[in-house]
């Protein structure tokens, strides 16, 4: 056999691969957080299809993991283009994507709403200007001018009966959670990692399950693929 050290260099994924791949999934998610200054570490790629069959991706932010249940958590209006399409299929996918490390991360699954509890305490963990402008946009909806978007944040302070001088001077101030906002939760039942390697000979393997409704998940099952 020929010298192949050069389509071997620098870090790979572990042989014989874990038998869950949340560990290292939550590893890499927090070494991109180390990485500073990285934009967005926790940015994904969620795509989801539209009930007449027409699929979607689109931007947002993961703001949980939990290795435990194989899932994560991230926030959006549920009338929204992604919620109408989740909330018809119960299903959806994601890609964490850090190009500084070489190092990528597929996730498809169910979803379903977090708990009121989880959505109301992230809700109001968020900046007041983040609060009022999900309460103020009609998210996936037409709006006829930027200036008729910004009436709307307006009329919004206004209907909240909101004291924007407190606000500006960082008093706390109770905004509620809009009934129509909140989180959803994916639950695995594919996993793929994927390492960059010389002459994109890179290094990939994919985990799946069987998720039972209202029962326990089956053990992930895991192999390697050629990239």
């Amino acid at each position: 056999m020929p010298d192949l050290d050069p389509f071997d260099q620098g870090p790979m994924l572990p042989d014989p691969l874990p038998g869950d791949p949340f560990g290292l999934f939550r590893g890499w998610f927090e070494d991109a957080r180390a990485q500073a200054p990285t934009p967005n570490p926790n940015a994904m790629a969620l795509a989801t299809v539209d009930p007449d069959g027409r699929p979607s991706v689109r931007m947002v932010l993961c703001k949980g993991i939990d290795p435990e249940t194989g899932s994560i958590l991230f926030y959006t209006n549920y009338e929204s283009r992604k919620g109408a399409a989740m909330e018809a299929t119960g299903r959806a996918a994601v890609v964490f994507h850090w190009d500084a490390m070489e190092r990528q991360v597929r996730i498809e699954g169910r979803v379903a709403r977090a708990t009121p509890a989880e959505s109301d305490a992230y809700f109001a963990s968020r900046a007041w200007e983040s609060r009022v402008g999900a309460w103020a946009s009609r998210q996936s909806r037409p709006v006829a001018s930027r200036q008729d978007l910004m009436d709307q944040v307006g009329t919004t302070i206004l209907e909240l009966g909101l004291d924007v001088g407190a606000l500006m001077r960082g008093e706390p101030v109770e905004i509620p959670r809009p009934p129509f906002w909140g989180g959803y939760r994916l639950t695995a039942d594919r996993v793929e990692l994927w390492v960059g390697g010389t002459g994109r000979v890179h290094d990939r393997a994919a985990w799946s399950r069987q998720l039972a409704p209202g029962g326990p998940a089956t053990r992930w099952e895991s192999t390697r693929l050629q990239p």
